[in-house]
């Protein structure tokens, strides 16, 4: 997600867990205004750059020509951290309607009433989410079966490439499988010294978007069993997702080396991106990175393909991690049936809908959108527009801790990559451990 979209999950965990601690809201719908009475919204959101901020304040005239009766004063920019204070505290200052960045965090604002239950607004306007969104979208969306939020755009994840690169190293097309993949790296990879002039792809947990939750897309990760005890030592794919990040960061010439020319690299928003730069040959990125690449104006030439898979999965292979933006209704609001029209209108109508994904290059959220013939036809976007639509594409589980456990996992991963934990089986142990006493704790 573009820069003002970026939130770590350590500080969305930490904000979101003030919702916890305090009774935010009834249970019950709790909506009785009159939606065809004159009144103002509140709609709270996190974007900043002009051109979205622009474009989402054309969706809002759009929806008030529409609804002459609604008024919407919209304020951009908010952090979760502050959105979560308003949706604590309630008040005339607090917000009707919510977009959030962090989809990790539904599990959270689900089971502690901190956005309203959408069924009965879904319910009465005969929309139904599984037919209305795309499937893993409409899933990550509501949390044990009770749907507090709707998508608004997504977010697929692949792999962008350097053409003159592979051209150059004689590399004709994408890899597919993981093993082909490690090749390719190796290939591009050029050294300097005791560091790099150009490396292949940078698969250190800290690098740009290489964590543990996108790489565990590919992988098919179980993090949670069915009663919402943490899998991961139970689930080989979680072994084999570390034992193969493991060895391709030893095969580069470890942790350490990878670390120094790390933070020797530009910053991930700005225009000095490795990947821009051609520092780096090929990124785990999301859909707005070729945009960014394009107002780079790079002296050469990108394409985009789905990220790898596991060599025993090339069936699947087209699959990505997804994640994006959610809407909701704050439970605090006295106006619940007028801040349904708004998100209903945002996250349902296909031309807002496609508007939108086109003005600020994210993947449309709904069926019809992602059909529609005005939807962007650049051949790099639309790469991810197909992983967005594809069966095996996925999200984390929701969880009442929010992203907490993949913080955690993240974290013992780390360690792993580093070489201070050997042993996985044990580590895996300790990371289910500590995730099942969190999640406890959090009720």
């Amino acid at each position: 997600m573009p820069k003002n979209r970026k939130i770590t999950a350590a500080v969305a965990v930490a904000s979101i867990s003030l919702l916890a601690s305090a009774c935010v809201g009834s249970s019950e719908n709790g909506a009785n205004d009159d939606p065809d009475a004159k009144t103002t919204l509140t709609f709270w959101h996190g974007w900043s750059a002009p051109s979205e901020v622009k474009a989402i304040a054309e969706n809002v005239k759009a929806f008030e020509k529409a609804h002459p009766n609604i008024k919407v004063k919209v304020v951009k920019g908010l952090t979760d951290d502050k959105i979560n204070q308003a949706l604590r505290a309630g008040g005339s200052n607090a917000p009707d309607v919510v977009s959030s960045f962090t989809t990790d965090n539904v599990g959270r604002f689900c089971s502690s009433n901190a956005f309203a239950d959408l069924k009965p607004f879904l319910d009465k306007a005969k929309i139904d989410p599984a037919k209305t969104f795309l499937p893993q979208m409409a899933k990550y969306t509501e949390h044990n079966g009770k749907r507090c939020a709707v998508p608004l755009l997504g977010d697929a994840y692949g792999l962008y490439y350097n053409k003159d690169a592979f051209k150059e190293a004689g590399i004709t097309e994408p890899p597919k499988t993981l093993s082909e993949f490690d090749k390719v790296v190796k290939k591009l990879t050029k050294t300097k010294g005791d560091g790099f002039e150009r490396l292949g792809f940078m698969p250190s947990y800290l690098g740009y978007e290489t964590t543990v939750e996108h790489y565990g897309s590919q992988f098919g990760v179980q993090y949670l069993d069915g009663e919402g005890k943490s899998n991961t030592a139970k689930d080989p794919a979680v072994k084999n997702m570390l034992t193969w990040q493991k060895n391709l960061v030893d095969d580069l010439g470890g942790a350490a080396k990878l670390n120094k020319f790390r933070t020797s690299l530009g910053d991930e928003w700005g225009p000095k991106h490795p990947f821009h730069t051609g520092q780096v040959a090929m990124q785990l990125d999301g859909e707005w990175r070729g945009k960014m690449a394009a107002d780079a104006d790079l002296d050469f030439e990108i394409g985009a393909a789905p990220f790898p898979v596991p060599d025993d999965q090339v069936a699947d292979y087209g699959k990505g991690y997804l994640s994006g933006t959610i809407l909701g209704i704050a439970n605090t609001s006295a106006k619940k049936n007028a801040a349904w029209e708004l998100v209903k209108y945002l996250s349902t109508d296909t031309d807002a809908v496609v508007s939108f994904a086109n003005a600020i290059h994210n993947v449309p959220s709904t069926q019809e959108a992602i059909k529609s013939p005005k939807l962007n036809s650049d051949p790099v976007y639309r790469t991810f527009v197909d992983i967005a639509q594809h069966p095996k594409s996925s999200h984390a589980p929701s969880s009442v801790n929010g992203g907490a456990f993949l913080l955690t996992l993240q974290d013992y991963a780390l360690k792993y990559e580093k070489g201070t934990e050997k042993d996985t089986d044990a580590l895996l142990k300790k990371n289910d451990q500590q995730v099942d006493k969190d999640n406890e704790q959090a009720g």
